[in-house]
């Protein structure tokens, strides 16, 4: 079988894409937590903690695309399983050292499939917002460092990525 020889779970043994069947394992709760940035000018940054975004507010409106996007996950990945999450979270703070604000998302389930692409989904798209809502300003603002931090729950058991410089 293909999925054997390349470790692939999408790729079936003719070597095409294909959606996992998951109807075998074990319904389990499920979690997984994300994270990226965006990185600004000061000035940016200060326009946005204060308020005074001509779009609105960007962080307040940049958590409910995250979870929005979270739940909206099957139909942006082509072979991801539709979910019924039963928690989305969405955090957004300032981090003056890059400058800019850092997303973490933590998405959850009691399922047979893991959350990784929500809470991804839900950072990727959190990131966007903020950078639509203040692009005006500051188009040189930098997507970044997006990837998944924890995942617990599920047949390969829990994953907490390991500290780096």
């Amino acid at each position: 079988m293909a999925r054997e020889r390349s470790g692939l779970t999408h790729i079936d043994a003719s070597g095409e894409a294909n959606m996992v069947d998951v109807g075998d394992k074990d319904e389990t709760v499920r979690i997984a937590v994300a994270e990226g940035s965006v990185r600004m000018r000061p000035e940016t940054l200060a326009l946005i903690r204060e308020g005074n975004a001509k779009k609105g507010d960007v962080i307040g409106t940049a958590r409910l695309a995250g979870i929005m996007a979270a739940k909206q996950t099957a139909s942006l990945i082509p072979l991801c399983h539709p979910l019924m999450l039963t928690k989305v979270s969405v955090d957004i703070t300032e981090d003056p050292d890059l400058p800019g604000l850092r997303v973490e998302a933590m998405a959850k389930l009691s399922g047979r499939t893991g959350v990784e692409m929500e809470a991804l989904t839900a950072v990727s798209v959190a990131c966007l917002t903020i950078y639509d809502m203040a692009k005006a300003v500051d188009r040189e603002m930098e997507i970044g460092g997006i990837r998944l931090l924890a995942k617990s729950g599920g047949r390969s058991g829990d994953y907490r990525r390991r500290e780096q410089d």
